[in-house]
This record gives C-alpha cells, structure tokens and sequence, in this order.
C-alpha cells in the first residue's frame, strides 16, 4: 500500500490490496468511517452515512472473498453517491428540505450496477437543491467546505458539491456525480480531481432526479484517470430504463489509455477565449499545453464556431426550461422552502413557449454539426475548466455562472474530462478541461492518463486533514 491509512488509498490500489489479501474491505471502511467521524462535521459533505449497513457489507465482502467467492476487483471497495440517485427505501432528498423524508421509490440502475459489481455505498453526497447550480451552494441543507483551504469557506463547486468534497477529503475514494452543465466537472476542478463527464446515453439516467432531462448525465469522480476509466466502465451499458442508453455500444477505454499523446492533434482554445481567465488558472493551462507538446502531441489554435458564453447561455435556457419542467410547481409556490438562489434560476422557464423551446432544439442540432465540422482533423480540445480557482462562499454572486467552460460540451452533446494541472499561490487547485467528440471517452482519457503520468498534481491532498 503506499499510504499506511487505507483512506489515502486510490480506488484501484485499494482494490488490488484486498485482492492481494493485504488489506480487508473491513479495515478500508473502517479507516474511512474514521474519518468521516472526524472531518465531516466540519466539511459538511455527506447528506447521510450509511455506518451500519456499509460495515456489515464489508464484513460479507471480506468473507466472500477469504471463500473464493468475490465477485470481481470492486468487492468490498466503498463509494459515494450523490444524493439525487435513488436506492430504493432510503432517503434522497435531491438538495431540498422540501423533500427532507422523501423515501426513494426504486434503485437507480446506475446504483444497482455498482453494487453488483461489489461496491458498497458508504453514504450520500450533499448537492446543491434540484442539481440546479455550478457554485456548490445550498442555503438549507448546507454548503460543503472545499477541503483545500482550511481557513476561508470555498466553493466545493456544483451541483455534485458532495462527491467533490468527499473524494478530496479522502473521505472514499470514489464518487458519483451528475453533470449538465458541468456539476460533475466543476467540484473536480476546484476540488483537485479527476472528473469525466460521459456522452448522453453512455451511462443509465434511469433512477436519477431529472434536471434537464436533453443534458443529464452520471459521471466518475475520481482522484486519478485510472479510477475514472475504471468507473466508467462500471457505469456503461444499455438500460431499458433510459431510452437514450439503446444506442449506444459500451466501449473499452483501456486498450488505449496508455498509449500516450504522441501523434495526436490537440486544439488549443481560440484567444478570445483567454479574456476573463484568471492570470493563475491561465498561466497553469499554457504549462499544460506544453507538457502536452513535449509528450509528443501537436497543438494549434482551434476556435470552434460560437464562443463558449454562446453556447452556455443556450444551454442556461434549455436546463431552465427543462428544469421549469420538472420542479416548477415548487419554485412557483413561495411557500415552500426553496432556495432563493436555485428559485430564479428555474422560473427562467417559465415564460418558454413550446415554439421557443422547439428552436432551441433545431438551433442545437445546427450547432452539433458545425462544431463538428471545425473540429475535424483534431482528437481533442484544450481549455482551462474553470475561469477562476474555487472563491469564498461570501464573495459568490449567484445570478453568474462558473459553468463558463463546461457547458458548451452539454450543448454539443460531447465529453470531457478535467485534471488537476497546477496550484495558485494560496493552494488552491486549477484544472484542464479535455474535451472530445461525443463517445470518444477512451481519448479524453487517454489525453488525462498522459498528462497526469507526465506531472504529480494529482498526488496532492488537501492541507489539514490528517494521514
């Protein structure tokens, strides 16, 4: 083990240590109900912890496997959830004290499948209200604390605020987020981690609270690349829960995960695009441009047909009005507690006509093939994943967006994938946005195994959290 407290064990050393017999799914969540116990007060990150139950399925696990009967590499390694995935007879309150009681009617497939591949679900992660926010915020169920900085509360980043937190806290060492407009991207970015946002269809929506139903997909949020191409592979198949599953054909990413970025041509975003990126985040996005070029990849300028502000103000539209959609009656009744800052956000869809939401549809296919077209010739598209390093929760304004990189990857109904690629003076993590045509996941990762072996801002852990 490289680390003499089995928390600060990736997902998949922890797997080989139990598969080894070096370790016990027992003591691994053990070793993380500990620390649970000592930091989460403080972090806020679980929206429930499954003590009793997570310990009497590691003791099974451990059995099983002392038998001969494990059921696969992920037998008895824990994991997150994020509380807007539904297990059917436990609570998933999707961010609302609306919904406090709210007993989950089914399992999601998507939890079903981690389960049988031998995970044990160690809790919920806390998410901002609906899934309906970037910051990480929620003004009643709490806002997590970004783990990197002890002193000033930070944003975790949002919606999977949770997941975020729990994984950089080394709290599990994996998790499940959602994404559609980057809330499975942006908590990694400013929480230090691996995150993937997956091609609409890829995984099972099936058993996930809907937000924008066009948009929402579950993603792997990790602390390494390894890990996420593990999950993800995981989390694949078709569902006849989801109709957007059907079409789609699992695809092994590991064939291809180590074979470097040699050969490859990466876009470089256009230099508008700089305008408005904090000088800390940018000047960590050049050093990996060039640690790209150096690995053997050719990068060049690639300005793709609209500005990212252009394609997130559509999808703002369209996550409005499929939002209205599905929670508008409880954003309409200013009875209930709804959070002020998500209230806004979803009434932004109220006044959409059927014709108005129509073109927004047709103008997204318009969209998807021009920026195909100007994306021919090249693997993949290079940005930051964020325009700043995490801000204080204090200095929030919540009528703007940190989705402004991540959402156009929504929009075009592509993928994405964000590493850590630096540190501002203060600690903070920054991130690189890896961006792909849709279900071409094995070449984000390929890109994010790459830079990642090439540097060591993923082996940082947050300050202040023990060993």
């Amino acid at each position: 083990m490289s680390s003499p407290n089995p928390a600060f064990l990736t997902a998949t050393e922890a797997s080989d240590a139990i598969q080894a017999g070096r370790l016990s799914p027992v003591e691994l969540v053990d070793a993380l109900l500990e620390r649970i116990d000592a930091h989460d007060e403080r972090l806020h990150a679980f929206a429930a912890v499954y003590r009793d139950d997570a310990r009497a399925a590691a003791e099974a696990a451990h059995k099983a496997i002392r038998a001969g009967h494990g059921i696969g590499p992920w037998h008895g390694v824990p994991i997150a959830l994020k509380d807007i995935i539904d297990m059917e007879g436990r609570v998933t309150t999707i961010g609302s004290r609306h919904w406090a009681d709210r007993v989950s009617p089914t399992t999601a497939t998507l939890a079903r499948r981690l389960i049988e591949a031998g995970m044990i679900v160690i809790g919920k992660a806390n998410t901002v209200e609906f899934a309906m926010g970037g910051w990480g915020t929620n003004r009643h169920m709490g806002t997590p604390r970004n783990p990197w900085d002890a002193e000033t509360h930070r944003a975790p980043g949002g919606s999977s605020s949770g997941s975020g937190v729990t994984v950089a806290a080394r709290l599990v060492p994996w998790a499940i987020g959602t994404d559609t407009g980057g809330s499975v991207r942006i908590p990694s970015a400013w929480c230090g981690l691996a995150g993937l946002k997956v091609t609409i269809g890829q995984a099972s929506a099936a058993g996930v609270a809907p937000l924008s139903h066009t948009l929402d997909t579950p993603g792997p949020m990790t602390r390494t690349v390894e890990d996420a191409a593990h999950l993800y592979t995981v989390l694949q198949g078709p569902d006849p829960l989801d109709p957007a599953t059907r079409r789609h054909v699992p695809a092994d990413v590991f064939p291809a995960l180590r074979r470097g970025v040699a050969g490859l041509r990466l876009g470089v975003m256009a230099e508008a695009e700089r305008h408005g990126v904090d000088a800390e985040v940018l000047a960590a996005f050049d050093a990996s441009v060039e640690v790209l070029e150096q690995a053997g990849a050719q990068c060049e300028t690639l300005a793709l047909p609209r500005s990212a502000a252009e394609y997130g103000n559509r999808v703002g539209k369209l996550i409005g009005t499929e939002g209205y959609f599905h929670v508008g009656a409880l954003v309409d009744d200013e009875s209930l507690p709804i959070d002020d800052d998500v209230r806004p956000r979803i009434q932004l869809g109220r006044g959409v006509s059927a014709v108005e939401y129509m073109a927004t549809m047709r103008t997204r296919e318009d969209d998807k093939r021009a920026a195909l077209a100007a994306m021919e010739g090249f693997d993949a598209l290079l940005t930051p994943a964020t325009l700043t390093p995490a801000p204080a929760v204090a200095a929030i304004d919540q009528t703007q967006t940190p989705a402004h990189f991540t959402r156009m990857v929504n929009w075009l109904e592509w993928c994405a994938l964000v590493v850590p690629n630096g540190a501002t003076a203060s600690g903070l993590p920054t991130s690189l946005h890896i961006v792909c045509r849709e279900r071409d996941e094995a070449t984000a990762l390929r890109i994010g195994q790459a830079y990642e072996q090439a540097t060591d801002w993923h082996r940082r852990s947050p300050p202040g959290l023990g060993a």
